[in-house]
């Protein structure tokens, strides 16, 4: 019954249908290894938010280029962990993220370089402020002054963000749509940490218009689902060509032919209850 899947056309079908249930479970590992990794992400956020801060260079190590240069980046397995730092801000070289959004309103994230006794310096994300009333998106919000003399801060290990474009220099105040470490100490007469410290908090206290970056965790059971997703394809593929090879073998032979309709009229009709 089963000869006809040894004809090309058969073959075919069979070859077809073997690379798509390869390709779907492909995609699933795919989806599979997101999924680890964005769990193990949010276990080092909240890992970070009761750990003891570990001093600066135990998570990024020290610039050894010259002004301008970059660091290495933070191990991954370091990122989203508690650092303490010490050292001085300099405010002629704020940074301003813009187009950055907390509780649905666009604003700016203000970064500031620290810099250490060595000569180096880590941007410090000192947090989130508002558009100027009216003013728009693009138009420079007033920026609290950093504190003078040496600043203690606190805050989680976080790697570059890639992307957003160039950095400009505008009113004074470096501007940028993505926190590009390597592009923005070009513009920096120091060498650079590899990552940035987004602040939990510092001494001396912070000032109160800025509003703490929201951690958010990421959406590792999204990918958990299309997990399952593309792994239910890959069998619905392989049961639908048994399904439909079965159906054609049943009709080679003749067993699911057209049947013949009952003509119920002629049949003949049941004898009803005796009278008297």
């Amino acid at each position: 019954m089963y000869r006809f899947l040894l004809t090309p056309r058969w073959l075919g079908y069979l070859a077809l249908t073997l690379v798509a249930a390869a390709v779907m479970v492909f995609l699933g590992n795919w989806q599979l290894d997101r999924y680890h990794g964005r769990t193990a992400i949010n276990e080092r956020i909240d890992a970070g938010a009761t750990m003891t801060p570990a001093p600066l260079r135990d998570a990024m190590p020290a610039p050894t280029g010259a002004a301008g240069s970059v660091g290495p980046a933070p191990a991954e397995r370091l990122t989203w962990s508690r650092v303490t730092a010490t050292g001085r801000y300099d405010s002629a070289n704020d940074v301003l993220i813009r187009g950055r959004t907390v509780d649905s309103t666009v604003g700016f994230e203000v970064l500031t370089p620290l810099v250490l006794a060595d000569g180096s310096a880590v941007l410090v994300d000192r947090g989130w402020i508002p558009p100027i009333p009216g003013g728009g998106a693009t138009v420079q919000p007033a920026v609290p002054a950093a504190p003078t003399g040496e600043v203690t801060v606190t805050g989680r290990v976080v790697g570059s963000e890639s992307g957003g474009g160039g950095v400009a220099r505008r009113d004074g105040k470096l501007e940028a749509r993505r926190i590009d470490v390597a592009r923005l100490a070009k513009q920096l007469p120091y060498p650079v940490t590899g990552g940035y410290v987004l602040l939990d908090g510092q001494t001396p206290a912070a000032d109160p218009a800025f509003r703490a970056v929201p951690i958010g965790h990421t959406n590792n059971w999204q990918n958990f689902g299309y997990v399952w997703q593309w792994w239910i394809f890959a069998v619905m593929s392989l049961v639908g060509y048994g399904w439909v090879a079965r159906r054609e073998a049943r009709r080679r032979a003749g067993l699911d032919g057209p049947r013949v309709p009952v003509d119920r009229a002629a049949e003949p009709a049941a004898a009803g209850p005796a009278t008297s």
